[in-house]
Formats: structure tokens, sequence, C-alpha cells
């Protein structure tokens, strides 16, 4: 049975120059973002801001989760300019605080990880005083990959649980949440000051008790943020939605988040993983929040603060 979309679901679609301009750009330089290719409700506020989410390594993924809207498939080999023409597309844009996802790359040895290193490489040469968010896939686990990313020194490393276990076989079967959870876990073990950041999605059918247990998980494996919205489907083709969680219930978590002990809880029903990455990242740190990032060398002190 389809579940009847609310009224405080409902968003312009993105339009204006600023807009159009955007989706040239990343059309000529032969890049993606994660906010056009997961179909992501907020890009007409983002985009109209100048902030994007960009996406890595292709737009076509190994695995076939039920709830994405990235296409899965046999991806093309390594597009060994991106990481320049992407700090290049950066720099142009004037972005203060980046964030970089890829598709899961399990036709890699190392998922990827040496092209998030040199994406990262790149901003730090050509844009040094902009903030790096990464949001990894799982590596398959493989320590030496989260290593890599780690020692390449983002501000945040960001790997997203997506759901309850209990939906794991159903809705991400190609994955495993301990090994989701682990990530987080071993980013921390190799550095305590490193500011980790998870997100799940509601609506599928959880309970209030198999949320709070995953955000208890995420609490012992050393998560910093959490990010927590509603789940939209793509299309027929994906999971159903099971509900439309009231905003009330996103508030209530956010409280009982921070309780808990996490830095800073981003909880809505328009909630994404990258929405207003550099808003919680200031409150992890402990700044004002004003949203002026000085340079480089302040980030990694305040963070080093916190």
């Amino acid at each position: 049975m389809t579940v009847a979309k609310p009224d405080w679901l409902r968003k312009r679609l993105p339009t204006g120059e600023i807009t159009k301009k955007i989706e040239e750009n990343l059309l000529r330089n032969r890049l993606h973002t994660i906010c056009q290719e997961g179909c992501c409700p907020n890009q007409g506020e983002c985009f109209a801001r100048g902030v994007a989410a960009f996406l890595i390594m292709g737009n076509v993924c190994t695995r076939n989760c039920r709830f994405c809207a990235v296409v899965p498939g046999k991806p093309i080999p390594l597009d060994i300019g991106e990481p320049a023409r992407l700090a290049d597309e950066i720099n142009g844009m004037g972005i203060r605080f980046a964030v970089i996802t890829s598709v899961t790359r399990d036709d890699l040895p190392d998922g990827g990880a040496q092209h998030f290193v040199k994406v990262i490489h790149e901003i730090r040469m050509k844009c040094p005083e902009v903030g790096i968010e990464v949001l990894i896939p799982d590596f398959n686990g493989l320590p030496s990959a989260v290593r890599s990313i780690v020692d390449a020194g983002p501000e945040v490393i960001n790997h997203n649980v997506e759901t309850i276990p209990r939906f794991y076989p159903e809705v991400r079967p190609q994955a495993n949440y301990d090994q989701s959870v682990g990530v987080i876990r071993m980013v921390k073990k190799m550095d305590e000051c490193m500011v980790t950041k998870s997100g799940i999605m509601l609506g599928l059918g959880e309970t209030t008790e198999e949320v709070r247990m995953v955000m208890d998980d995420l609490i012992r494996a050393g998560c910093n943020i959490l990010t927590i919205g509603q789940y939209l489907c793509p299309s027929r083709d994906h999971h159903p939605v099971a509900e439309y969680v009231r905003p009330e219930i996103f508030d209530e978590y956010k409280r009982i988040g921070l309780e808990m002990g996490f830095k800073d809880v981003a909880a809505g029903p328009f909630v994404r993983s990258s929405y207003r990455a550099v808003d919680s990242y200031l409150r992890t740190i402990g700044t004002d929040n004003s949203g002026v990032i000085r340079n480089q060398s302040d980030l990694h002190k305040l963070a080093r603060r916190g």
C-alpha cells in the first residue's frame, strides 16, 4: 500500500541562474554530485547557496541498495583527471567547505580509497582554505583503505549506517551493519581527534527502540555527529516507504542523541548526510557557529582543541 506524502514533505525543484550555472559547469567538467544522482530534495536550496556534495569515481555503483537512486551496474575505469578538475571546480565556486562522496567501487582492490586521497590532496593544494568532509563507502572493512583516508587528513570522515540491522538483508543486501559501525570505530582508533559522522534514515518501519540501539552503537564506536532524515522512495522499483515520520519525532530523536553524547545531531524530514555540513562541523569543534572558516591550520587547531 502506498503511503500518502504529507504537506511538510514538499519542496520546489531547483531553479534559478545559480543552479543553471552549477549544472552547466558540472556537465562541462564531467563531474557529478550526489545531489543530482541521489535525487536529493535539498538540491534547490543548496545549489542556490553555491553548495554541492560531489560524487567521485563515476555515477554507477557496484552495489544495489534498495533505497538508493544511484544507478547500479558495472562502473567505468577511474578517471585520473577527476581530482584536479574537481579541485578546480571547488575553487571556482568559492566553496568554503566541500563534501566529497562516492559510489561504492567493489571492483577496485582498495575500494577507491586512493582516489579519495588524491582528491583531498588536490583540494589542499589548490584551495587550502577549504574544509573537507568525506562520506566514504565501507571499503569492505579494509583497515589499510580506512587508514589512507585518515592519513589524508580531512576535517570530517563520514560513513552512514543508513538503517537498523534488521533491514540490512532487504535494504542493503551487499553491506553489513557491524562492518559499517566498525568503519567509524576504526577511524576513531586511528585518530581519536578526527571528527566522525554517520547517518540513518527513518520511515522504513523501524521502532524507536531499534533507532536508539543504532544511536547507542554509534556512540560506543566514537561517532561525533549524527544525521537523521526521512527516507523518500526514488521510484516504484525501490523499497517502499512504510511511514512518513512527523517533524516532532525528529526533534525528539535530536534531543535523545544530544543527551546520549553526540556533539551534534541534525534531525528532520529533509536532513541528509551533507545538509549544512559545515554548520554541524563548526558546532562539533566548538566555534560560535559564525560559519567563517579562516584557514586550514586554524581548522585543525580547533578540531584538536575540541
